[in-house]
């Protein structure tokens, strides 16, 4: 009876599926494991040891300096797709 509201089991092989739709969506192109934007690579994801392992840019370069992050929910996903969508909306505002 714990297990009553218990999250479904995390299947990071379904995320990264759904995340790279995501991505994609969001009018970035799809480059191996990679994503870029306006032709400058911006995002990284990759299935690890049972999470994603994300890497996203702090700002659009040619040698962008990356931050990551580890997925290991439904709730990480969403959270870091949100982050990509603030970052994209910044980096369009500055442009």
């Amino acid at each position: 009876m714990d297990d009553f509201f218990a999250p479904p089991a995390f299947k990071p092989e379904e995320a990264l599926t759904g995340l790279q739709r995501s991505l994609r969506a969001l009018g970035l192109s799809a480059q191996g494991t990679g994503f870029s934007w306006q032709g400058r690579r911006v995002a990284e994801i990759a299935v690890a040891d049972g999470v994603i392992q994300a890497r996203v840019a702090r700002r659009p370069a040619m040698q962008p300096e990356f931050e990551m992050v580890t997925l290991k929910s439904g709730a990480d996903v969403r959270k870091w797709l949100d982050d990509i969508k603030k970052r994209l909306d910044r980096w369009s505002d500055a442009e």
